[in-house]
């Protein structure tokens, strides 16, 4: 890997906390490029090590005390494309499989043993552009793909692919493979997505997704997203509508379940500013289950004239309880949609029942190291207390080579009271980790 790639790679990761990677970006491998035919070997490896000192009875653990382990994955594969034509239509498609891991204790919440091991299939989709073909729609304009793919929308507030990945914890008829943390598998199961419309202007994407997700009840669902992109931001609305579930699994409100979200992100005309909103109304599909909602107002600034161009946010959520967060997932960076790393991934709130204060700053000191320290506030919406509590975590976004990125983060959090998922206890929680990606 040269120079010029590796600085891509950290542009990448220091401006998403490490987000897509944990969706670590595939790194790819040429094979064949030739008269517009392209095949590429893709590779990613990504291993975390945990530790945290206490417990929690997320999923009816009662052990107290603390827990140390190991998580990994290996995903590799083919992808590759097919220019025809004059004016630049294209086929594509791609395959690939996940090795995933997770070793020691298990997690903290008791969603894995450590005793998980699997190999299987994850991406496997065929998909067509339209490159010049359609002037009015722009370059590839239109695009039609279906298979085994992931699917995001916006920031991940409500689908950022398939990505919750229990172990045994919970039964081995929900094991996934391991590796919850770092979420190896996100790909759904079957889709179609029409997508219409380049990066500027108006564009939609028409979804049908279907999850074999267990814990997710292996839910059925379609939607539209419809965005209008401009250079000061973008303004965009989604509907989900929930078409099946298999009850065994539970989650029956899914059946019939409307979603509607309205969203905006962008600075608003102003260098330096950034601003992000998103109001989300469900009714649900299942009378016995509440309707809810959720919403979130955001804003930051980044000092771009000051050594290290340090940052600042602010971000004010409120989810109702009775609120489904679907498929939301790690976008954006530390804090989105997983608000602290105890808290969101262990001890909960889960992104439903709660309100949070969240203050983040991060500031780059070189091109290849960026720093950042979050600060998250809970309080439960029914007023019981039982997710009242505070988190602060630090971490690092490190390119250390070129084939080696590490990013690892400390965090403390502190309940309210024992009640809820704690273990006896309302000390102080120290928690660490330390995730390494490798691009081959």
């Amino acid at each position: 890997m040269n120079n010029q790639t590796a600085r891509r790679i950290s542009g990448y990761l220091l401006s998403t906390a490490v987000a897509a990677a944990i969706a670590a970006p595939a790194s790819a491998y040429t094979l064949h490029s030739q008269n517009g035919t392209e095949l590429n070997l893709d590779v990613e490896a990504v291993l975390g090590v945990f530790s945290s000192e206490e417990n929690y009875n997320t999923v009816g653990r009662t052990d107290g005390g603390g827990s140390d382990w190991q998580e990994g994955y290996i995903k590799y594969g083919l992808s590759g494309s097919h220019a025809y034509g004059s004016r630049g239509a294209a086929v594509y498609g791609g395959i690939s499989a996940v090795s995933s891991a997770t070793w020691g204790d298990g997690d903290a919440a008791g969603f894995s043993t450590g005793d998980e091991r699997e190999t299987a299939l994850e991406d496997a989709y065929l998909g067509w552009r339209s490159g010049s073909l359609i002037p009015a729609l722009g370059e590839d304009g239109l695009e039609l793909s279906f298979g085994r793919q992931q699917f995001s929308i916006g920031d991940g507030f409500l689908i950022n692919g398939d990505a919750l990945n229990f172990g045994e914890g919970l039964g081995k008829s929900l094991n996934r493979g391991g590796a919850y943390w770092l979420a190896a598998r996100k790909a759904f199961d079957r889709t179609a997505i029409v997508r219409v419309g380049v990066s500027e202007g108006v564009r939609a994407d028409l979804f049908w997704l279907e999850s074999d997700n267990r814990s997710q009840a292996e839910m059925e669902l379609a939607g539209l997203n419809a965005e209008y992109v401009l250079p000061q931001g973008t303004f965009a609305a989604t509907y989900i509508e929930g078409l099946d579930v298999n009850e065994r699994y539970g989650l029956s409100h899914r059946d019939g379940q409307e979603t509607l979200s309205l969203r905006y992100q962008g600075n608003a005309g102003v260098e330096n500013l950034f601003l992000s909103a998103e109001f989300v109304t469900q009714d649900q599909g299942d009378n016995t289950a509440k309707d809810a909602d959720a919403w979130y107002a955001e804003a930051g600034w980044t000092f771009a004239d000051l050594p290290w161009s340090p940052s600042v946010n602010y971000r004010y959520a409120r989810f109702e309880d009775g609120f489904d967060p679907l498929f939301f997932g790690f976008n954006r960076g530390y804090g989105t949609w997983f608000q602290g790393e105890v808290a969101a991934n262990y001890a909960g709130p889960f992104n439903s029942g709660t309100d949070v204060h969240h203050v983040g700053v991060k500031a780059s000191p070189t091109e290849m190291l960026s720093l950042g320290a979050l600060y998250f506030d809970f309080s439960d919406t029914q007023g019981n207390g039982a997710n009242d509590g505070r988190e602060i975590d630090l971490y690092a976004e490190w390119v250390v080579t070129p084939n080696l990125i590490l990013s690892p983060l400390v965090g403390f959090y502190t309940p309210d009271s024992s009640r809820g998922t704690q273990i006896g206890n309302d000390g102080t929680n120290v928690y660490a980790q330390m995730i390494a990606i490798v691009p081959f």
